[in-house]
């Protein structure tokens, strides 16, 4: 510790390369969980409705893309879609499409579980008053699903910023592209990734309390 430089650590630092990147991380991850949590939700819903032109696809496209690694997710699409469009797409946009599909087989499984966690007799009681399948799903199962599976959701968010760094492999400027650069131009390369370590257990860790005070409250309302 005593060979860093110290002096690497300043507003200019923060200001003139985190910041951008940063708020690409953030946008990213909102994007990409809004996305995610509703195309999940679709998802979930295919899965679980008993017809097999609906749940197959679900079926094979959630275990799909969870047997992939993100990272060649982010690759394949990148270098394959502009190919086929004939026309590149840029990184960012590619970040956020991808990460949105990627996230949606994730966030699938989660609201899967909490839906099924719903007990059948909620399920039987609104088939009783009249209620379709789908106004069922939307006014009885969902916000109850939601409500449970809420911190599992943003703890999968948290997972996803985490995640976004992954862009730097399609020179999305990201935070931690950020952090790089200010060390290739300043050269103290361990300087700058032992603060790219730092803000992202800050960050995270952070976000993990409030989950978790969260988690405590809805418990106590149950």
């Amino acid at each position: 510790m005593t060979g860093l430089d110290w002096s690497f650590y300043n507003w200019e630092l923060i200001q003139g390369f985190v910041l951008k990147g940063l708020a690409f991380s953030v946008q990213l991850t909102l994007i990409a969980m809004i996305g995610g949590i509703l195309l999940g939700t679709v998802l979930a819903l295919m899965r679980l409705s008993g017809v097999k032109l609906l749940a197959v696809p679900a079926t094979i496209y959630v275990n799909g893309m969870r047997s992939i690694p993100l990272v060649m997710v982010i690759l394949w699409f990148f270098l394959l879609v502009p190919f086929v469009l004939g026309r590149p797409i840029g990184a960012e946009m590619s970040a956020m499409i991808t990460f949105t599909l990627f996230e949606a087989a994730y966030y699938s499984e989660i609201m899967r579980a909490g839906i099924q966690s719903i007990p059948r007799g909620q399920v039987h009681a609104g088939q009783a008053m009249g209620l379709t399948y789908g106004q069922n799903m939307r006014y009885v199962i969902l916000p109850q699903a939601f409500r449970n599976m809420l911190p599992v959701l943003l703890t999968q968010t948290i997972i996803l910023f985490q995640d976004t760094s992954l862009v730097y492999a399609i020179g999305a400027y990201d935070m931690l592209k950020g952090f790089e650069i200010a060390g290739k131009n300043f050269g103290r390369p361990v300087e700058a990734y032992l603060a790219a370590a730092v803000a992202y257990f800050l960050i995270c860790f952070a976000l993990s309390q409030l989950v978790r005070r969260l988690q405590q409250k809805i418990a106590i309302v149950r």
